[in-house]
């Protein structure tokens, strides 16, 4: 049982920054560390067995690894062609399929260095694999504790929930994602009102160059359309950004009940990485999400998980740096 012990610790100190505060990173991180050590007592205590069986299930073990890698490629590939046809050759719909990509080019580089063994071709895979494992330790660190999050219960007491806008179509209006956001926004108000309580609804958005009217009041007009009280809503129409929404939403909040507390609603897949930045601004109060499409979520969590590499990016590239020197160092012991 000592070899379990790692796992135990890391799992208890999750469990207690949880508890102290669910919107950070480093739970994920945490979380999946004590996985691995979990993973790795488990592997040890199977190899110091002395079975016969342990050459068996070290190679089922090898050859489900590749076939999950091969089916995670194929599907990205699949996903990423119809993002293209569905949504446009943008820059971010073409993350599904960079990233199928990008797995297909380590794995080649990692055959070839096998194969060839130059110094050269084993520092670069060694760097490339190392960057591999730890962005994909990173991802599924992400997309466990984004699942886990936002299946956490909405406090009972909330003075406001606010929704978080989106762009409009041609202009005006609310597209088919925006109003899953307030579907669900009005679900939670009519939750928090059922317990007694008398929320203020906040529609935030602000006005983009192609829009006829700011996104907030376009927002407010299809609740109010929908038979939602109109002395209930409050309009934030300033920001560009989710930051943006999230801080002038907090001014208002502020004024109104400065002790308040609210619900933020986005959509799931990008509930994550507005409580990461709800935290950031100060905000008191948990997110919750909407449902998405589901051939749009793969897409759209590789384009959360990259805007959140970027907000981590200092401790991102300490980390990348040590990885390539790891590299550097393969390249000349080879």
């Amino acid at each position: 049982m000592p070899a379990y012990a790692p796992a135990a610790l890391l799992f208890l100190v999750f469990c207690v920054s949880v508890l102290r505060e669910r919107r950070r990173f480093s739970n994920a991180v945490i979380l999946g560390l004590a996985v691995l050590c979990a993973l790795g007592a488990l592997l040890y205590r199977l190899a110091r067995s002395g079975s016969p069986s342990v050459p068996y299930v070290v190679g089922a073990l090898a050859a489900l690894a590749a076939v999950a890698l091969l089916v995670l490629v194929c599907f990205l590939f699949l996903n990423g062609v119809r993002m293209l046809r569905k949504e446009g050759r943008s820059p971010s719909n073409l993350l599904s399929l960079l990233a199928a990509l990008a797995i297909l080019g380590v794995v080649a580089l990692l055959a070839t260095a096998a194969v060839v063994r130059t110094p050269v071709l084993i520092g670069l895979a060694t760097a490339a694999g190392g960057l591999a494992l730890y962005f994909a330790f990173l991802f599924l660190c992400f997309v466990c504790y984004a699942f886990l999050y936002g299946r956490l219960r909405v406090r009972r007491r909330a003075d406001f929930v606010v929704v978080l806008g989106s762009g409009l179509i041609g202009g005006s209006t609310v597209p088919p994602l925006l109003a899953g956001r307030l579907k669900r926004g009005r679900a939670v108000h009519a939750r928090l009102t059922g317990r007694g309580g008398s929320p203020v609804l906040i529609t935030s958005g602000g006005q983009g160059p192609d829009e006829d009217l700011p996104e907030s009041h376009a927002m407010a007009d299809h609740l109010i359309a929908q038979g939602f009280p109109a002395h209930l809503i409050e309009r934030e129409d300033r920001s560009t950004n989710t930051e943006e929404n999230l801080r002038y939403s907090r001014a208002i909040m502020e004024k109104a009940k400065p002790g308040y507390r609210c619900v933020v609603v986005t959509n799931n897949y990008h509930a994550f990485r507005a409580a990461l930045t709800a935290r950031r601004v100060g905000i008191r109060g948990q997110v919750v999400g909407s449902p998405t499409a589901a051939y749009f979520w793969p897409n759209a969590m590789l384009r959360e998980f990259t805007a959140i590499l970027v907000d981590y990016r200092q401790s991102n590239a300490a980390m990348c740096v040590i990885i390539v020197l790891g590299g550097v160092a393969a390249w000349y012991a080879a």
